[in-house]
């Protein structure tokens, strides 16, 4: 079965009763589950900077979606539809030295950000990773910022805003920034997603003030709800995507 998600935004409310970050037990669970891989790469003399690791997460997400192996009948696509056909995972490891470089030999996309390396690779079963890659940590992505983040974002560039009341490691928040990322895009139109693409999927990480995420979470924006399976509690609103073209028409 393909996914509707993969063609008509305008079917598929971000958080509507079709949602695959919803809690509740639907058909897709029923189906085979499938989890996208992010593996960040962490040498030991020049780890990421967090924010800018969480970034280029969110973008790798988007160039996986967009890559011509993804789309029609490419050689990714019915992996891709299966994933989105269930319910979406989305799992980060870490690698350096050889284990990166092992990584660069499976087939899979890398992303890079100022400081980071992200590589993504084609959705996978759950229980079906390549050996490559299971033997992989995904314990030990605990990333800080050596800078303190400016709080101003350049006007038009989408913000995912983060939870201020929840503490994540960097490899999770990687994949919550990449859920709202993948939340955004399916709530865009086709020209609103070219325009995006076409801006190298230029977008900004932050976490809100409270009083700012208080107003965030009634705006009617994307909001990624959480599936529990690590470290936060089931159902906990952890990112909410910011995109000019979904503010426009709250």
């Amino acid at each position: 079965m393909s996914s509707q998600h993969t063609n008509h935004t305008a079917d598929v409310p971000a958080v509507g009763a079709d949602s695959p970050f919803r809690q509740e037990h639907v058909l897709r669970d029923e189906a085979p589950q499938f989890v996208l891989p992010l593996v960040v790469r962490i040498e030991k003399d020049g780890p990421p900077a967090r924010t800018d690791a969480l970034e280029t997460a969110a973008r790798a997400v988007l160039v996986l979606l967009t890559d011509e192996r993804a789309l029609g009948e490419g050689e990714w696509a019915e992996a891709v539809r299966d994933w989105q056909d269930a319910r979406i995972r989305k799992v980060v490891r870490r690698a350096r030295g050889a284990e990166w470089r092992k990584a660069g030999t499976l087939p899979g996309v890398t992303v890079h950000g100022d400081t980071s390396e992200v590589r993504v690779f084609p959705p996978v079963p759950l229980d079906g990773w390549p050996k490559e890659l299971a033997k992989l940590q995904v314990s030990g992505t605990d990333l800080e910022d050596p800078e303190p983040v400016a709080a101003a974002v350049e006007p038009g560039v989408p913000v995912l805003w983060f939870n201020p009341d929840l503490d994540m490691s960097a490899g999770k928040a990687m994949a919550q920034a990449g859920h709202a990322a993948q939340l955004a895009w399916w709530e865009l139109t086709d020209a609103e997603r070219t325009a995006w693409r076409d801006s190298g999927f230029r977008l900004a990480v932050r976490t809100a003030a409270r009083e700012r995420w208080a107003e965030l979470s009634g705006s009617g924006l994307p909001v990624v709800r959480d599936a529990g399976f690590t470290e936060i509690a089931p159902g906990s609103a952890t990112v909410i995507a910011d995109h000019p073209a979904l503010r426009a028409r709250l």
